[in-house]
Order: structure tokens, then C-alpha cells, then sequence
């Protein structure tokens, strides 16, 4: 139930921020009802404005990977921030996180670091224009990339959730003019036929080709490996860039991404979310043949104030020091997995379609008989059912994400107690689905 004090913010926030929130999918409008407004979050916990606890499934989108406010990053960032906020000038914390990139991410032989994923793949693209002199480029129906002009087509994640627009070439927003969008090709995610098809015809074309290696943009989508393997080769004949967008997957499914897991190798990386550590900082890179593209020591422009922010270069710095810990990312893995098991278990007790899987710290939930393996088999899946599910969590303190369009994702502070708890409190749920 929402509190009156939350309609009350909400409503104010309504007649001063669109929507009365500053991004779109927070606004509940996919589930219905009023957003819940948090005041404190601790390891895997977060309190309400009421007070009300919850254990937190969406950890800011996934950057909270250690769970909310630890005491090393904390420290961390309340040090460095006593000396400035901000300088606009080179600091030695900006090589020594490029470094670490370098030595978690090897691909990324030259790194940039920016303020978002949006600005990290918007700039990726240029760049990839700049080094190959073509104009189109490649992406995927359903994954999202940021919502820079050229990658709202076909997009994933809050477009799917407020039903926008999704035809070939045509814009998932208005705002972006069609001449735009016309540069931008799309495929169904998974379709090795279809990419073999497209590089025959226009390979040589293709700037570059955009990939969520993982997608998390239209819930959780799992790469087949043929997939995977047959785009790499693709883009090697034709001499296009391959970037993967690991804004979400960069070291959540893996250490070393899901380029590791995979173990295929892009020729660009976009980064975001964990090496922020919930503060904003993202980041590309890749080959140096490439990256040498950008000013001051190329022709292909890109800059920004914040860049490498030393307050926020600092909070990724001590999260992506604690994330290397021994067996950090196998336990992180096991405790998303008997997590996505549990909730399988209990809803084919209950009899309800349900189907749900991993990566990493990464998980999706379908009221589907089976996982999906494309936008499509996405979209078939029960969503009524999940906004249903989503509010009976929510009222037993469980926060999912907002939409049956978003992956999960569990951090290194959940302890099997919240998994149980979770698990207990879905059972509940799916018998109240069961017998409606």
C-alpha cells in the first residue's frame, strides 16, 4: 500500500520534475501505482521514506554490486572529496583506473572515461565512424544502449515499457528525426541467419555493430555462443567495429566481463554502472589503433567537464579493488543462482508459468514457460501476471525492478537469510496469482 507521505512527493514532484521522476522507468507507470522514494540504503537492504525495509533486487540498476553504502567505499569517497570535488584538470586517479581497466579488461588497451553509459556508447559510435569513415551502423531489437539520437531505434528497456514505436529505421522517441534513425539497422538478437544475411549484403557498410553481450534491456537475455562467435567473424571480414556494451554486464557477470565469460573479443568496450560504484562514471576503450582517433591526438571530438570526475573515479577505484577478491564473482553467481532457483521451485508448486534464470550477479524473471531467447519470445511473456507478482513483493518488502522488461541483479551483500526470505514471500505470491 502506498503511504499518503509518498503521494504526497510524488504528486509535488509531478509539478516540478516531468513525470515527477528523472528517469522514466522509476515512475511505475509500466506496474501501476506510486513510485516507492528512498531515504537510506545498507548492504542489501534500503528504507523507504516511511521507514519501511526491503531487500533491494535492483541495487541502482546494478552498480551497487558490494550492496549499498560499504564502509570501505564510503571512506573512500569521503576522503578524496575533502580535497575537491572537482577540477576539470588530469588527476593520478584518472591512469590508475585506466590501468586497472586495462588489466581486468585487456581489450581495452586505451581507456576514456565520461559521466554515463549514454555518453560511453554515444561516443564509442563516433569513434568507430571516425576510424572507418562509414555512416551505418548495427544494433539488436530490444537492447538499449543510452538514449543518444542514433541508438533510440528499436530500443529496449523503458521504450519497451512505455510501448513506443519499435519499426526498422523508424525512432522509438520523438525528438529524433527520422534521417537519424535511417542510419541505424536492426536485427533480432540471436539470429545468426539473419547477421549472416545483412554483413552478405552491406558488411562493408557497417561502421560498427552495438551488442549488449548479455542483454539485460529487455529482461534478461542469455547470448547463444554461435551467435556470439559468428558476429566477432563477421566483423573481422568486413572491417567493422565490434563494440560490446558491458555498461551492464562489466564486471557483474564476470570479472572480466562477458567478453571473458564468453571469451570473445570486441574491438570496443563501453563501461558504466559498477565502475562508478554507484556514483556516475562511465568509460570506453579498446584497441589503441582505434582509440588514437580521438582528439587532442585525432580528429574525432569528444570531451566533457566531469570526465573523470576524482570523487567518483575514487568510488569505482575501492569497488572494483573489493570485487577482486578470491571467489568474489563464483559466490556472487551461486547466491543469484539459488536465488532464481528458489523462485522456479515455488511457482511450479504453486502451478503458475514461470520460468527465470542467471548470469553472474545478473537474473531474469518471465511468467513464460521458457527463458526467452529474442525480443519477441520477450514479448509474449504474461505481463500482467509480473505487474501482479511485482506489488505483492513490493507489499511483503521486496523491491524488483519496476517492469517485466528489466533484469535483476543481486549483490554481494545478500545473505541467504534475504534469498529464503525472498523465496517464502514469493510462495505467498504465486499461490495469491494461483488462485485468482
Amino acid at each position: 500500500m502506498t503511504s499518503t507521505n509518498q503521494q504526497q512527493l510524488f504528486e509535488k514532484s509531478q509539478q516540478f520534475i516531468p513525470g515527477g521522476v528523472n528517469s522514466p522507468v522509476r515512475a511505475f507507470r509500466s506496474v501501476g501505482g506510486t513510485p516507492v522514494f528512498f531515504k537510506k540504503g545498507l548492504g542489501s537492504r534500503l528504507w523507504d521514506v516511511d521507514g519501511k525495509e526491503y531487500i533491494d533486487y535492483i541495487n541502482s540498476w546494478g552498480p551497487m554490486i558490494l550492496g549499498h553504502a560499504h564502509p570501505e567505499v564510503i571512506k573512500a569517497v569521503q576522503d578524496v572529496a575533502a580535497n575537491s570535488l572537482s577540477f576539470g584538470a588530469p588527476t593520478g586517479l584518472e591512469l590508475e583506473i585506466a590501468q586497472l581497466i586495462n588489466k581486468l579488461v585487456p581489450s581495452m588497451e586505451q581507456v576514456r572515461l565520461v559521466s554515463s553509459g549514454t555518453e560511453a556508447t554515444m561516443s564509442a559510435i563516433r569513434v568507430a565512424r571516425g576510424f572507418t569513415g562509414r555512416s551505418k551502423i548495427l544494433k539488436f531489437e530490444g537492447c538499449y544502449h543510452g538514449h543518444s539520437d542514433a541508438l533510440l531505434v528499436k530500443a529496449g528497456s523503458g521504450l519497451l515499457t512505455f510501448g513506443k514505436n519499435n519499426q526498422a529505421g523508424v525512432p522509438s522517441s520523438a525528438g529524433v528525426p527520422a534521417e537519424v534513425a535511417a542510419h541505424t539497422l536492426t536485427l533480432e538478437y540471436n539470429n545468426t541467419e539473419a547477421l549472416k544475411e545483412l554483413f552478405a549484403a552491406m558488411g562493408d557498410e557497417l561502421a560498427c555493430v552495438i551488442i549488449e553481450p548479455v542483454v539485460g534491456n529487455m529482461n534478461l537475455v542469455v547470448p547463444h555462443m554461435e551467435f556470439l562467435q559468428t558476429l566477432r567473424e563477421l566483423c573481422t571480414k568486413h572491417g567493422t567495429v565490434l563494440i560490446f556494451d558491458e555498461v551492464m554486464t562489466g564486471f557483474r557477470v564476470h570479472l572480466g566481463g562477458a567478453q571473458a565469460l564468453y571469451n570473445i573479443k570486441p574491438d570496443l568496450t563501453t563501461l558504466g554502472k559498477v565502475i562508478g560504484g554507484g556514483l556516475p562514471v562511465g568509460a570506453f576503450g579498446g584497441r589503441k589503433d582505434i582509440m588514437q582517433c580521438l582528439a587532442p591526438v585525432g580528429a574525432v571530438y569528444q570531451a566533457g567537464t566531469l570526465s573523470g570526475n576524482p570523487v567518483a573515479v575514487t568510488a569505482g577505484l575501492a569497488t572494483l579493488k573489493l570485487i577482486q577478491a578470491p571467489d568474489f564473482h563464483a559466490k556472487l553467481a551461486a547466491q543469484t543462482k539459488k536465488l532464481v532457483d528458489g523462485l522456479v521451485v515455488a511457482a511450479k508448486e504453486a502451478g503458475v508459468v514461470f520460468s527465470a534464470q542467471s548470469v553472474g550477479g545478473m537474473f531474469g524473471l518471465y511468467f513464460s514457460e521458457k527463458c526467452p531467447s529474442s525480443f519477441a519470445e520477450v514479448m509474449q511473456s504474461n505481463k500482467e501476471n509480473f505487474n501482479k507478482f511485482f506489488h505483492l513483493m513490493l507489499d511483503a518488502g521486496i523491491y524488483l525492478a519496476p517492469s517485466a522488461f528489466e533484469a535483476g541483479f543481486v549483490s554481494a551483500a545478500h545473505t541467504d537469510q534475504d534469498v529464503e526470505l525472498t523465496i517464502n514471500a514469493a510462495k505467498k505470491a504465486f499461490s495469491s496469482l494461483a488462485s485468482h
